[in-house]
């Protein structure tokens, strides 16, 4: 997994047979994603067969291709060598059913895309889909839907002539294969999925997904069109994503992701420990659309600037700054190198990382410029000069010694004042024992939740940036009368009878009063049951709004 896990960032490709459709049928614009259309649109077997005497990528070049992925800054790449079509990009001996044999193009197309990855470095994986198959019998189909006789047959039949078959062929004719990435793994049994995973051993040390079906969990989990909110915490994950709405070519989808939000995702994931595999989907004549290449070259200036601040990094130490994300290496001695990838400058210009850790050194990674920090008990303060050198995401690095030591959270002030004290970033105490208030998530669940005890409390930490007055509002869930709370902050205590909600997920704000600090500073907010009437509620947030003057 080494190689893997220091990439962070690979290349998807879908093509096939149905980029001749580009998301079209019969004049109509198809809903759904394009590699989907036989599906969608309940195209019979034979007629959609014909369509691949218009697939001929005249203008397919390999060498392109791998080489805009290595000036990304990608270090993988995974191709569809069949997706749910059936369409086979290589010369399969088990079928016709492949660009050789059933297009006017007469090649295989994986194997000088093997070459090229193997002339710029670029690992190379090949996605197989081995239940799903709309066109050879036995295929599976999302939720067994059948639209064609020519679909029926023995499943088992066709994992053991066709699909166990083209595995062997793609592991075993065209050089080293680094990933197998399976997918929709519908009715695959782990008999099904053992004719197999032992072809695997065709190529040592070759990786695979969590999509082969069989209860196998694979190498790694993959995440698609979706950013886990804080990573998967100790499991090899890969974020897959397409640049549109759509993974194979569709004509009439033009709702492109800018570079901005490509290179931020990029960044997030890296933060968080996961790879980012970014799918492109050529045209039928072998050509990447122009937004594609536009926003590849985009990607690719940033990463010859700060690809060191993505490549082999690990996961933020820390929690996610709101000025940005974090990533980090570990240094010779057993120091720290922290990566602050800068969003956006917070109005004081200073960059605020919640570690308590004595700093070595702190420089900008684009230009020579330095950066003073100074500590505090939210940890060290960054103080950046001058403007950001690239609006999308400058790096400053940032040399620790030892280990990441992280301290408690702090709130910070957003752009209009306020300050949220969420229930997700409370401390919690129970005195009573393991059966009181817990932090609740999931559905319509983010709050403090099962406050039985009267003896639980919460509290939270946060800074108010300098003097001044704020309003203390409470979001509470609260199902019947009696309960009331007391919050205690700057010294000053404060009461508030909450609103009979009827539920407790149905909240309501409620005003406990105003707070004054003579300075900014580091501050400390609990609030505790009156014990006397006390029975149970929720409560998502705290928050301090400014009071002006």
């Amino acid at each position: 997994m080494k190689w893997w896990r220091e990439a962070r960032f690979g290349m998807f490709i879908h093509w096939g047979v149905y980029a001749v459709l580009g998301g079209v049928y019969k004049g109509k614009k198809i809903p759904g994603i394009g590699e989907w259309i036989m599906y969608k649109a309940r195209i019979p077997v034979k007629e959609y067969k014909a369509y691949a005497k218009r697939f001929n990528p005249v203008r397919y070049d390999p060498d392109a291709w791998a080489r805009m992925a290595k000036e990304a800054g990608m270090k993988y790449m995974v191709i569809t060598s069949k997706h749910h079509d059936g369409f086979a990009l290589f010369d399969s001996k088990v079928t016709d059913w492949d660009v050789v044999d059933a297009t006017p193009c007469h090649k295989d197309l994986l194997k000088p895309l093997a070459a090229a990855c193997r002339k710029y470095g670029i690992k190379l994986g090949f996605y197989y889909s081995q239940a799903q198959d709309w066109n050879h019998p036995g295929g599976a189909r999302a939720r067994d839907r059948l639209w064609d006789p020519a679909q029926k047959g023995s499943m088992d039949e066709y994992i053991q002539k066709i699909a166990a078959p083209q595995v062997r062929e793609i592991l075993s004719n065209y050089g080293p294969v680094a990933i197998l990435w399976w997918d929709t793994p519908y009715n695959m049994t782990r008999e099904r999925a053992d004719e197999l995973l032992p072809l695997l051993r065709l190529q040592p040390g070759i990786l695979y997904n969590n999509r082969l079906g069989g209860g196998y969990k694979g190498d790694f989990s993959t995440p698609e069109q979706r950013i886990p909110a804080t990573g998967l915490p100790g499991v090899d994950w890969e974020t897959c994503m397409t640049m549109n709405r759509t993974w194979g070519y569709k004509s009439w989808d033009h709702d492109w992701k800018s570079t901005k939000t490509l290179i931020r995702n990029l960044v997030d994931i890296a933060s968080k420990g996961g790879n980012y595999l970014l799918n492109v989907g050529p045209k039928p004549d072998g050509t990447f659309p122009a937004p594609i290449v536009e926003r590849l070259k985009g990607i690719g200036r940033w990463m010859k600037v700060n690809g060191e601040a993505i490549y082999a990094t690990k996961a933020s130490p820390c929690r996610r700054p709101s000025w940005g994300r974090i990533t980090r290496k570990a240094l010779p001695g057993g120091n720290t190198r922290l990566y602050l990838h800068v969003f956006e400058l917070p109005e004081d210009s200073v960059l605020r990382v919640p570690l308590a850790n004595k700093v070595l050194s702190c420089r900008l990674l684009a230009d020579p410029r330095t950066f003073q920090v100074k500590r505090s008990p939210a940890g060290l303060a960054v103080k950046f000069t001058g403007s950001l050198p690239d609006p999308i995401c400058s790096v400053v690095v940032l040399d620790v010694r030892g280990d990441p030591q992280a301290v408690p959270f702090f709130a910070e002030p957003g752009k209009d004042g306020r300050i949220h004290l969420r229930a997700a970033d409370a401390r919690i105490h129970n005195p009573g024992g393991g059966g009181g208030a817990r932090y609740e998530k999931g559905g319509v669940k983010d709050n403090i939740g099962y406050w039985t005890d009267s003896r639980s409390w919460v509290e939270w930490r946060f800074r108010v940036p300098g003097p001044g007055t704020w309003r203390i509002e409470a979001l509470v869930g609260n199902p019947s009368k009696g309960n009331r709370l007391r919050i205690e902050v700057g010294g000053k205590r404060f009461r508030l009878d909450p609103s009979v909600t009827g539920s407790y997920d149905k909240y309501r704000w409620g005003k406990a009063g105003t707070v004054s600090f003579g300075k900014g500073g580091f501050f400390k907010l609990a609030v505790k049951p009156v014990k006397k009437g006390w029975q149970a509620l929720n409560l998502r947030e705290v928050r301090l709004v400014p009071v002006r003057p």
